[in-house]
């Protein structure tokens, strides 16, 4: 059973993800320690609201830097919605730039469309070769709730490290809706929110742990 730590910084729907895994055969602790966050098979990084409350959250239980010392050693970390857009360079929210972790380069900014916040399911666009979505039809229906996104991909492939893949989704406009790039996964939408599909993400995430 792999053993799963949901990161506790005061930000997320931290109990709807451990339920999730939970239902998926994860053995699931929801902590901010330092030590069981590390040492586990695989880190979930939630996270609901402001880029700038998320990064301050994280920051205060040394989550950035644990996030880089796991992936720094091969370890996975999947980031689920803020949780996802903070592993960017920075966030960009009325005006105010906050820097990121950087893990991956790019700005998070306001989604271009008439209707924001983009809320409820909506179909993505996977690569072939994703691990995350495989075994998932191309009309499979994921839960968003999102007002700003991600809406350039800029890193490259870097050999020997295999090329990202990189997952889309529109409203109004196209943006990234999931990544994977070696030990760091990551959703703009809430698997824990989206029924069987979120069910099977989590599944053939904890298969490849």
């Amino acid at each position: 059973m792999a053993r799963v730590v949901v990161l506790d910084y005061g930000s997320g729907n931290l109990r709807s993800a451990e339920r999730a895994l939970r239902r998926v055969g994860a053995d699931v602790e929801v902590t901010s320690d330092r030590h069981a966050a590390l040492e586990c098979d695989g880190l979930v990084v939630p996270g609901v609201g402001a880029f700038a409350a998320c990064m301050e959250g994280l920051r205060a239980v040394a989550g950035d830097r644990i996030i880089g010392q796991r992936l720094a050693g091969g370890r996975p970390v999947l980031g689920v919605c803020v949780g996802m857009q903070i592993l960017f360079e920075q966030g960009i929210e009325h005006g105010v730039q906050t820097e990121g972790c950087g893990e991956w380069p790019g700005t998070v900014d306001r989604l271009e469309a008439d209707i924001v916040p983009h809320m409820g399911w909506n179909t993505v666009r996977a690569p072939a070769d994703s691990v995350l979505f495989d075994g998932l039809d191309p009309s499979t229906r994921f839960y968003f709730v999102h007002s700003y996104a991600v809406r350039s991909w800029e890193l490259t492939a870097a050999a020997p490290m295999p090329s990202p893949k990189v997952t889309w989704a529109t409203h109004g406009s196209d943006f990234v809706a999931a990544a994977e790039n070696g030990a760091l996964s990551a959703t703009q939408f809430h698997p824990e929110k989206s029924g069987d599909a979120g069910a099977h993400l989590l599944t053939n995430w904890l298969k490849n742990l």
